[in-house]
């Protein structure tokens, strides 16, 4: 047991500090993943148990107003991302098939501009679930939903913490892209209730999900093809199963909402 337990002790500071990227280490949030962990559990308590039990003898929450301003600056940050990592990176010189993680000033920048406001913003996702439990809207609160928002979190706290730039963080702006079209489409429902009713627009927004994962699919798949690739390969054993798993979620919730069953309830 006890050399069970020095083994455990000897990799956790293997991956907290002997490969973490220094550069990143004295940011908020990514010297150690406990503040991140304890974030993560508050959010499962706060929307599972927590809110829910408070809201049982209560009225929904008219949240309008909030969900507009909350919907809007989403779409300003996920356009600021966009153009970040479009600008320092993917439309400068980054290669799609093979993009190694660089040490420059340039380097710097995005692991700062794009990497880590990637994941700050993927904190401020998880608001999407509060509002969802303050509207009495439990039954959007699925094990899809939890469960992305909750992956995506660790994912982009992990990119941060070891690789900052290169090969895997084209998931940056393709999922960026997807949250302004996303949330762009909450924010009209918001201003004007008859947007609720166009069902193709959440069906399509669906299908966009779909087409982002599996092209994160492919980019992480190509990752591994590749022999004299320099980018770490590890990433991808991790993220080409989380994505895969991701399609085959969204696929299903594809199928029983619009060809099994073409009902679905509006957010």
């Amino acid at each position: 047991m006890a050399l069970i337990l020095k083994g455990a002790v000897k990799l956790y500071y293997y991956l907290n500090d002997d490969i973490a990227d220094q550069r990143v280490q004295n940011w908020p949030l990514m010297r150690t993943p406990w503040p991140g962990v304890a974030l993560l559990a508050i959010y499962l308590l706060t929307v599972l148990k927590w809110i829910p039990k408070y809201m049982e003898k209560r009225p929904a929450f008219d949240l309008r107003r909030i969900l507009f301003v909350y919907n809007f600056i989403q779409v300003l940050l996920c356009i600021y991302v966009t153009y970040q990592s479009l600008k320092l990176g993917w439309l400068n010189n980054y290669s799609l098939f093979c993009q190694p993680l660089e040490n420059t000033p340039e380097a710097d920048e995005y692991a700062w501009k794009v990497c880590y406001v990637y994941f700050c913003i993927k904190l401020t996702d998880l608001f999407d679930t509060l509002f969802f439990v303050l509207r009495k809207k439990q039954n959007q609160v699925s094990f899809l939903h939890v469960y992305h928002h909750w992956g995506m979190v660790a994912v982009s706290w992990s990119m941060v913490k070891w690789l900052p730039g290169g090969h895997t963080s084209l998931l940056v702006p393709i999922n960026s892209i997807v949250h302004i079209i996303m949330y762009t489409y909450y924010m009209l429902t918001t201003w004007d209730d008859a947007y609720k009713k166009s069902l193709w627009w959440k069906k399509y927004v669906t299908q966009i999900q779909i087409i982002q994962f599996t092209l994160l699919l492919i980019h992480f798949t190509a990752l591994v093809l590749i022999e004299d690739c320099p980018f770490p390969r590890v990433p991808s054993y991790i993220l080409i199963p989380q994505n895969l798993f991701m399609v085959l979620l969204f696929s299903e919730f594809y199928y029983r909402s619009y060809i099994k069953t073409p009902t679905v309830k509006n957010k």
